[in-house]
């Protein structure tokens, strides 16, 4: 049975060793998703973890085959990450990659039937991004710092992030051919390498050729890259990297919050609701395949919407004039 894990919180199960017969199932199917799914590698490493921690619970029951899997035991995976007091977001995701597993399995011949069918999805409350105030964003984009080849391609990524809305992998993964200065656009490559072309606007452009002018040639010292945003080693600047030059930017820049790339996408979708953009067109340029999912913005359409209303509709409570009393 399950034993205890780090700091004396009961584990999950026990671990799955990598010669059973569960663990080649699961990895025959992450190959077919990352060869058929075309999914990321976060997504993909967020599916083993989930995969594995309910295979560490069916060996510490003693099931050893998923064709032994039972709707009572799917039932009992999921009271069991309740008691771990595991978040409905990540419970929700978990139950995501075993649908997708057994579906595989089903298909392969493997098991006849799909234990989820039937399974509701954990609830999950309604979370509102983070976001920076109007305020915020421009002193964190004009904050002028210094000069280097490394400040440069930093105002231009941060400045870029914030126009487009790009998810900071798609962001560190751009190509040269992945611009289009002359028309204003970026070519963005998302989930499910799902490609989409997003406007970048007049500062984010000037700022990007600033860096291909000043900053891209003097860190690349003759070599080659494909990508747009290098280092000095002349490679791609990782997603971490990014993550500590924008803390260390937005602290420099007065900002007290703690800052991450996916709050300047936030922001991104906030601020052009809050000025009158349709859900639609900022869904198409965040990359949501699913309108429900850029309807967590709604919240701002929903306010903007009663301002309009008590402003311009005609229909208002008169306060009565209280006179003197005879």
């Amino acid at each position: 049975m399950s034993g205890m894990g780090r700091g004396g919180k009961p584990s999950i199960g026990v671990e799955v060793p990598p010669d059973t017969v569960l663990a080649g199932l699961i990895g025959r199917y992450l190959s077919y998703l990352r060869i058929e799914g075309g999914l990321s590698t976060q997504t993909l490493e967020a599916y083993r973890r989930d995969l594995e921690k309910f295979m560490s619970f069916l060996l510490a029951r003693e099931i050893h085959r998923p064709a032994d899997v039972t709707r009572h035991t799917m039932a009992d995976f999921f009271v069991h990450l309740k008691r771990l007091r595991m978040a409905p977001a990540s419970a929700a995701r978990c139950l995501a990659a075993l649908r997708g597993f057994f579906r595989f399995l089903v298909r392969e011949g493997l098991v006849r039937e799909n234990p989820t069918v039937g399974l509701n999805s954990p609830r999950q409350g309604m979370r509102l991004p983070a976001v920076l105030a109007p305020r915020e964003v421009t002193a964190l984009l004009d904050w002028g710092g210094k000069l280097g080849p490394e400040d440069v391609r930093d105002a231009a990524m941060i400045e870029l992030l914030y126009a487009t809305g790009m998810r900071v992998s798609e962001l560190v993964g751009l190509r040269m051919t992945d611009l289009n200065l002359d028309a204003g656009y970026v070519l963005a490559t998302g989930k499910g390498s799902k490609q989409r072309l997003v406007p970048m606007g007049e500062v984010a452009k000037w700022k990007i050729m600033r860096y291909l002018r000043n900053g891209r040639a003097e860190l690349l010292k003759n070599r080659e890259s494909a990508y747009v945003f290098i280092t000095r080693r002349g490679r791609p600047l990782t997603r971490q990297g990014f993550w500590k030059l924008l803390r260390l930017r937005a602290a420099a820049a007065g900002i007290a919050k703690t800052i991450s790339p996916h709050m300047l996408r936030h922001s991104f979708a906030t601020h052009l609701l809050d000025r009158g953009a349709d859900l639609r067109s900022v869904q198409a340029m965040l990359g949501h395949a699913n309108i429900a999912t850029t309807q967590i913005y709604t919240h701002v359409e929903r306010e903007r919407l009663k301002r309009l209303h008590a402003q311009y509709f005609p229909r208002k409570r008169r306060r009565r004039t209280v006179g003197p009393t005879a």
